[in-house]
């Protein structure tokens, strides 16, 4: 996460979720033992590098999720307390933030929100992939009320933010299957080392920099595995492996759309409700920074639905198939390079909540 000290006020949208939003807390240890049956296996969510998450009610019976924290910044410059204090008053609708925390001792727990449909990366790879929960309006949804966040943070939001680790399993779904994306700013509550060596599993911008412009390029990935149900990165054979946009710029090149997304969905005219989202993923996903969109662009493209829109979308030049002189440049200029085996694979093997 990055904090820009310039800002460009909170916007209508902040400030109507700041009025309804309940107000931060500070949690005893014991109050959050007990909401989580002293963070009983049975209560578990899910666990990642730097956190388990649980399930937990208070005594008031709201649930709630609590992230606890493995590891966390111990820099004489980083103030936790204070650092989620920022957090916790960037607010917008399609944004979990930060309930409350707890700094009890050698414990760091975050608090939110409970969403009762979990990640979305539970329902693409994970616990609830057989149940075909997400249909093609679902996708549709989660696609635009992801972007609208993710702009927030980048446009709107006081100061402003840079996500720093846009991936499906940070991006959690409420009763209606609206998007909640979470962990924005996490990442400076982490030591420096384990940031780094977290390589984010596929949505990393080839520019490896913490930027507006590199969460664009997640963002991207995060689309075309949403239309499609594959992971970020596939394996070709025991040494290599094949970044998703790789797999689905050909596929556009033959206007075969139908052959990328997920089969699980079984909607007639699929492949044209999605064609859009498939776009706009490809350009977020391209390897040069200055050629993708901003967010704000890219939240315009997603809601529009006129056909003007549509042809203008379809006529860039990165979906024109290259001419055979031009295709092996091409191929070194795609968003998403061929990933060596060295690179850690722990992550595909996780739902980190």
């Amino acid at each position: 996460m990055k904090l820009f000290s310039s800002c460009c006020g909170k916007g209508s949208d902040g400030e109507k979720e700041a009025k309804t939003e309940p107000p931060r807390k500070v949690f005893s240890l014991k109050e959050l033992h007990a909401a989580t049956n002293s963070f009983n296996y049975d209560n578990k969510l899910g666990e990642g590098r730097f956190s388990s998450v649980y399930w937990g009610q208070l005594s008031d019976g709201s649930q709630i999720a609590v992230k606890r924290l493995k590891s966390w910044s111990n820099r004489e410059d980083i103030n936790f307390a204070l650092e989620v204090d920022i957090l916790s008053r960037i607010r917008h609708k399609n944004l979990l933030s930060v309930r409350g925390y707890c700094d009890e001792g050698q414990e760091r727990l975050l608090v939110y929100e409970y969403m009762p449909n979990l990640s979305l990366v539970s329902h693409l790879h994970g616990q609830h992939s057989a149940e075909c929960i997400l249909d093609c309006t679902k996708r549709l949804k989660i696609a635009i009320s992801a972007a609208q966040a993710i702009a927030y943070l980048h446009h709107h939001a006081t100061p402003r933010v840079v996500h720093g680790d846009v991936r499906a399993s940070n991006v959690l779904l409420n009763s209606e299957y609206e998007a909640r994306v979470t962990d924005f700013g996490y990442g400076k509550l982490m030591p420096d080392d384990e940031a780094k060596n977290d390589n984010n599993n596929g949505y990393l911008s080839p520019e490896c920099v913490a930027s507006e412009a590199g969460d664009v390029f997640s963002f991207g990935i995060l689309l075309l595995e949403l239309v499609s149900g594959k992971r970020p990165v596939e394996r070709l054979n025991a040494t290599t492996k094949r970044g998703i946009s790789e797999w689905v710029l050909p596929l556009v090149y033959e206007g075969k759309f139908g052959e990328i997304v997920d089969e699980r969905v079984k909607e007639e005219e699929v492949g044209e409700r999605l064609k859009k989202v498939v776009l706009v993923g490809l350009l977020c996903a391209q390897r040069e920074p200055e050629m993708r969109p901003t967010m704000s662009q890219v939240v315009e493209m997603l809601m529009n639905e006129s056909k003007e829109k549509m042809s203008e979308l379809e006529a860039n030049p990165l979906f024109k198939k290259p001419c055979s002189g031009e295709e092996n440049h091409r191929e070194d200029q795609e968003g998403v390079d061929v990933i060596s085996e060295e690179k850690d694979d722990h992550h595909q093997q996780q739902e980190e909540e």
